[in-house]
């Protein structure tokens, strides 16, 4: 049977992944329309096709112990010089990501593998062009803001011939959404009864 590359990540919703995915492929970054804009919470791992069973039970599992968070993007930044990656940066649910991303990666399941470096959730607008481009990416976009909630995540696999990665299966949180937080106000005062 062989083996097949795969990753788990977050989508990006529309109208968000869309626009970005664009503005990506604008920059210069010729991967941009192969790649689904996306929070990685599994970098591309290769595995044995026969294992996709196994692979799914496993994040079967870790989505039913999930509950929905808040994720915020705001900003950009880049990796440069230890990486040719600007990106939009998550100020909310970074902590949420790293935690999921930890479970996908459990060292007694089928997807543990170290990473090349530490985990750090974002979403690339820009990899491997030229400076010049990948500055531009960082400053066009620098007052990029958009926030959602994440309900779960997704196994993608990587096409053998023309590169693209393609949704195999989406694993859904169970838990209900949190409650919005509401600002605290003070005391307040009974209302008066009426006349």
């Amino acid at each position: 049977m062989g083996t097949v590359t795969v990753g788990v990540s977050i989508a990006v919703p529309e109208p968000y992944g869309s626009m970005l995915q664009q503005r990506r492929a604008g920059f210069g970054d010729h991967a941009a329309h192969s790649i689904p804009t996306h929070i990685t919470l599994l970098p591309p791992t290769e595995v044995e096709a026969a294992d996709r069973p196994v692979i799914e039970g496993h994040l079967a599992s870790v989505a039913a112990a999930g509950q929905p968070f808040p994720l915020k993007l705001s900003g950009t930044d880049t990796f440069r010089p230890l990486s040719p990656v600007v990106f939009v940066r998550l100020t909310e649910g970074a902590a949420s990501c790293a935690g999921l991303q930890e479970r996908v990666r459990a060292p007694e399941g089928p997807l543990a593998r170290e990473l090349n470096f530490p985990y750090h959730p974002h979403v690339t607008i820009a990899h491997g062009i030229d400076e010049a481009a990948m500055d531009r990416a960082q400053e066009e976009l620098a007052d990029f803001e958009a926030a959602w909630l994440i309900t779960g995540f997704a196994l993608y696999e990587q096409g053998v011939d023309d590169g693209v990665w393609r949704l195999v299966r989406e694993f859904r949180f169970p838990g209900r959404p949190p409650l919005p937080s509401v600002p605290h106000q003070g005391m307040s005062r009974p209302a008066a009864p009426a006349p």
